[in-house]
């Protein structure tokens, strides 16, 4: 977000409610901004109290976005009405807002809120996206922040990201891409929204795969689960290699981020397949599958913590096991290794959902002056 919107200076009212509630708007809208573009001279303790005893900053933040949005939602109804009698007007009141945003997405620091390039569109609609999106990432935000303390919560955070990002892929941005200029964001684009809600999927799927390893879940189950994520991120690289050859700006860190995050869990699925192969007597399969994973995965290792760590030390995992068959193989079984055609194909399932978005409005009338030309 950038630049201060005074909705009460551009929309004429006509009465004191209609005012009012525009003031509210730009206060709203002033707290997002200064929250994110860190401006806000609030210490920590009036904050928490602010919020109602919210401790976490993306809980606030997340907050003040849903205190926004029905207040948004509500001028950009009434204004569609008024439209209808003179759009003309309507459009030229909404270029006096000068709404403009930063993107996250085609800096170099990937889901790094203070983006250094800035895209003005005139249009309340690419407010609401541009909010919704930035709603989506925190949430995202959040739902890593509890990870290490609750999985389940986690799990729905993510679940219900991916439903902020499902409905802006569906509802909100697809009639408002014929108005958009050349010069836009990534985030204001359908397909990218699309690529982030699989993307939480894919983490919420992780976190319930996570679960599952904890409890002691069959190796069978535990390689399906691992590749329903990598079916996930599959389709989120495919829709991204479609995007980045019409809008060349959006950051390669992002495919970056998915590409490595399929091979983690794919070599995580295949370890587990290996070891259900070698317990079902089929221990000569289980090395091939092994031997095959860790030649894809040793081909492009990222060079960027934390990923290296976490991908080597998932390599050294699969190769202790590798080492380990290969081992009582030649001493024991002396089963022929296949390879190619010959190893079994992986399984996924997906089994986690987006939680449907649902927008709150305030059913509001708001009365503007408005000049109608003959």
């Amino acid at each position: 977000m950038k630049g201060e919107i005074v909705f009460e200076n551009v929309y004429p009212s006509c009465d004191l409610v209609t005012l009012e509630h525009l003031k509210e708007l730009s206060s709203k809208r002033k707290a997002i901004e200064d929250s994110i573009n860190e401006s806000s001279f609030i210490t920590e303790a009036i904050a928490k109290e602010m919020s109602g005893g919210l401790e976490s900053r993306f809980e606030q933040d997340i907050q003040k976005i849903e205190q926004y949005l029905p207040l948004l939602e509500n001028l950009i109804s009434c204004a569609d009405v008024l439209s209808t009698f003179s759009e003309t007007y309507m459009a030229q009141l909404t270029v006096a807002l000068k709404i403009r945003w930063s993107s996250t997405l085609i800096t170099s620091s990937f889901f790094n809120f203070k983006g250094s390039k800035f895209f003005q569109v005139d249009n309340l609609q690419f407010e609401l996206g541009m909010t919704l999106f930035l709603c989506g990432g925190i949430l995202r935000e959040r739902a890593l922040e509890v990870l290490s303390t609750d999985l389940v919560q986690s799990t729905t955070i993510f679940r219900q990201a991916a439903g902020i990002y499902h409905h802006l892929a569906q509802e909100v941005l697809p009639p408002l891409e014929p108005e958009l200029p050349p010069q836009k964001p990534p985030e204001a684009l359908a397909e990218v929204s699309t690529i982030m809600s699989l993307i939480c999927l894919a983490e919420a799927q992780a976190i319930t795969t996570r679960k599952a390893e904890e409890k002691g879940t069959s190796s069978s189950l535990l390689a399906k689960l691992h590749h329903g994520v990598t079916l996930f991120l599959e389709e989120a690289i495919g829709i991204f290699h479609e995007v980045v050859t019409q809008y060349k700006d959006i950051s390669p860190q992002l495919l970056d981020f998915m590409y490595f995050c399929k091979c983690l869990h794919e070599l995580k699925g295949q370890q587990h397949l290996a070891e259900n192969l070698k317990v079902s007597g089929q221990i000569g399969v289980a090395i091939g599958v092994l031997c095959s994973v860790l030649t894809n995965a040793k081909r492009k290792i990222p060079g960027e913590e934390p990923w290296k760590s976490l991908y080597q030390k998932q390599i050294q995992d699969a190769s202790e096991v590798l080492r380990k068959f290969v081992h009582e193989n030649d001493f024991v079984w002396h089963e022929k290794i296949p390879s190619g055609d010959e190893l079994p194909l992986p399984e996924g399932n997906k089994i986690v959902n987006f939680i449907p978005y649902i927008p709150k409005k305030w059913e509001r009338r708001l009365l503007f002056k408005v000049r109608i030309r003959t």
